[in-house]
């Protein structure tokens, strides 16, 4: 897996509240956009990429360490671990959270990747999205949790209605708010050229999926592609901090059901608290 990432804080903001962490040799990519100003955003987005970073560690040198929360049926146990760890950054959150004394709210997006022999693994909560382009086909593999998500799901909001709402912002699930949170994951077969994006809203809301896909068919170097993406939504505005990493898949194998995409898709509903 080639892969090249990088953060900036944009043109608006005084600080990058915007986390994330490779694992390159575990196969293991992490991002996370924190909420709650000031820097209690950054707390639980560092909170976020680390615990998960941490646990997967744990679990990569002890394959029974326990599974935190709730088994999700029909999924790898490398999407159960991606879950798991998840949940106890969720905790981690809401508990760093509380020893505050409830005076700041701290909450935090996040998408996690990780590839594993023929597939990649994806597990995310909030608005933080990931993106593969195949063949040309550029497709957002995550579903937003946010109200205008919703509303454009519902048919209650056009897709151009939904870019020009001002409550984009707004997320309808979210690590930290709850002592629980629900994982979505999502399983893909990898093909030979796949590139994934995997980014926070900074880039989204400033750039359309065509300038976004052009740039990664204009260069075959992932870092040069998430720095020039990084470029341009400061270009257009740099509203929010930005966070890009370009995947590619460069491997020469042929891989058997190589033609298959998308083959599950689901969720769970979590038992615990988690850490970050």
């Amino acid at each position: 897996m080639e892969y090249g990432a990088r953060s900036d804080p944009g043109r608006v903001r005084g600080n990058n509240e915007d986390n994330f962490r490779l694992a390159p040799e575990m196969g293991l990519f992490i991002l996370s956009d924190g909420m709650g100003g000031l820097e209690a955003g950054e707390v639980a987005s560092r909170l976020a990429v680390e615990t998960v970073l941490d646990h997967c560690r744990q679990a990569e040198a002890d394959p029974t360490l326990a599974v935190f929360g709730k088994h999700i049926d029909g999924v790898s146990e490398t999407s159960n671990r991606l879950a798991s760890a998840v949940r106890l950054a969720n905790a981690e959150i809401y508990s760093h959270a509380k020893n505050r004394g409830g005076k700041a709210a701290m909450g935090a997006t996040i998408v996690v990747l990780r590839f594993v022999e023929d597939r990649v693994c994806i597990a995310h909560v909030g608005d933080s999205r990931a993106y593969l382009l195949r063949d040309g086909q550029f497709d957002q593999l995550t579903e937003d949790h946010s109200f205008v998500a919703d509303q454009v799901r519902r048919g209650m909001l056009t897709e151009e209605e939904a870019s020009r709402s001002k409550m984009h912002n707004v997320l309808t699930r979210a690590l930290g708010i709850d002592p629980q949170v629900e994982v979505d994951v999502t399983e893909e077969l990898l093909r030979d050229g796949d590139i994934y994006v995997v980014c926070s809203d900074g880039l989204f809301r400033e750039l359309s999926t065509s300038q976004i896909s052009g740039v990664l068919q204009e260069t075959d170097d992932p870092q040069r592609a998430a720095s020039r993406l990084i470029d341009l939504a400061n270009q257009a505005g740099g509203g929010d901090n930005i966070t890009v990493m370009v995947l590619r898949n460069s491997s020469k194998s042929t891989r058997p059901f190589s033609k298959i995409g998308r083959w599950f898709k689901g969720s769970d509903e979590n038992d615990p608290e988690a850490q970050s």
